[in-house]
């Protein structure tokens, strides 16, 4: 038995203000033309001229495709590898949310080897040849996909998200620069916050934890906890934007190393059917899962409950593991996540659609890695729970 770990990151990160400058240099040294991988909104906003001008301040070329949407899928992958192939890029720079990242991964990876992405969906193959060099530079501060090794896209065809996790994903360069996302608007800061704070708790208490993945998730809940709610109520503070894109990345990189659980499981379905952003889907459900999770993971929550809340320090791991939950679900209150009904999802719909889903979850593996592990029938109930879950009730210590 080894007690060997590992722990992956890009091989290089450029983080603080102005290090979105740095994208010309770093993309001069990896290749010839880059593909920039973005987004309407960047081009309505800017970034992607900003972006170009950094890459010809180097004298590199560039082509661009800014057409993914608010979740990437196999089409926006087809139509951004058609533009790579028909412009002979050799480097991409992905430039947007998580969206756009993971679009960019997927092309970088599917230049250089051989079939469809489908083809390396559950490690059925590996990827044979080395992808093409990626420069990752967020805009949001919650996936953290700029220092992960994972890549979600949406099977257009089938309604499933596949879950990709490879070393060879990982961007060779990550920039963040938390300027970029001062533009977020509250809703956006919120869903992508919380996805940031789920990566951190669920790699804290993943089965897949490790001791230094374990103080990255710690020092990313303390960030989120604080800066947050600031960031969610004055977008233009720019010491909050700063923080939460530093807790994004630490929770990024501490659940590429230790895995998610049984939020991000759950999560995906609900992404694929119904087409929630996977910001919103993840912070739907993270309460309930919480509270279903508690009896396996007591001592995990009471160590999150003293970083939220240190003058508790004298509290029981059981109050403590409660006051973890219920602050969660205070701060979801604040931040005006909706549940899956208030969002718009046809009732009489998600009923015949939770079967599926917990399939899907289970299938994904995620949820093999949460401490209590569930069962189908527990998802379904899950679900059910989620669809009416009332933030604002006092919390429940029944299980589900």
């Amino acid at each position: 038995m080894t007690h060997v770990q590992q722990v992956l990151m890009p091989g290089k990160i450029f983080y603080g203000r102005d290090s979105f400058a740095e994208v010309g240099r770093q993309a001069r040294a990896l290749g010839q033309k880059a593909l920039i991988v973005s987004d309407p909104l960047m081009e309505k906003m800017g970034h992607v001229a900003r972006c170009i001008e950094h890459l010809e301040r180097e004298a590199l070329s560039c082509a661009a495709y800014c057409g993914v949407d608010r979740e990437p899928t196999d089409i926006h992958l087809e139509e951004a590898l058609a533009v790579c192939r028909e412009e002979q890029c050799d480097v991409i720079v992905a430039l947007g949310g998580g969206s756009c990242i993971d679009t960019a991964k997927a092309v970088a990876v599917m230049m250089t080897n051989p079939g469809r992405l489908h083809d390396y969906v559950g490690n059925k193959q590996t990827f044979p040849n080395h992808p093409l060099p990626l420069i990752a530079i967020p805009t949001t501060a919650g996936t953290g996909s700029e220092v992960t090794k994972v890549t979600v896209i949406t099977d257009t065809a089938n309604e499933i998200k596949m879950m990709l996790a490879h070393p060879q994903l990982l961007p060779a360069v990550a920039i963040v620069d938390a300027q970029l996302t001062v533009s977020c608007p509250p809703a956006v800061t919120a869903a992508t916050g919380v996805d940031a704070l789920c990566h951190a708790i669920e790699a804290y208490i993943s089965r897949k934890a490790q001791p230094l993945t374990d103080i990255l998730a710690l020092a990313a809940i303390e960030l989120i906890v604080q800066y947050l709610p600031r960031a969610y109520v004055q977008g233009d503070d720019l010491e909050a934007r700063e923080k939460m894109s530093l807790a994004a990345l630490l929770a990024g990189a501490a659940f590429s190393n230790a895995s998610v659980t049984l939020v991000h499981g759950m999560s995906r379905p609900v992404g694929a059917l119904f087409h929630v952003p996977h910001g919103v889907s993840n912070a739907m459900l993270l309460p309930a899962v919480l509270e279903y999770t508690r009896p396996e993971a007591v001592n995990r929550f009471a160590k999150i409950g003293r970083i939220m809340h240190p003058e508790s320090e004298d509290l029981s791991e059981e109050r403590l593991a409660d006051l973890t939950i219920a602050s969660i679900k205070r701060l979801c209150r604040d931040l005006q996540i909706p549940n899956m009904r208030q969002y718009g999802i046809d009732e009489e719909q998600f009923a015949q659609a939770v079967e599926k889903m917990a399939r899907d979850a289970l299938a994904s593996g995620s949820p093999g890695n949460n401490p209590r592990v569930p069962s189908h029938a527990e998802i379904v109930r899950l679900y059910r729970v989620c669809y009416d879950y009332d933030f604002q009730a006092d919390l429940s210590r029944e299980a589900i």
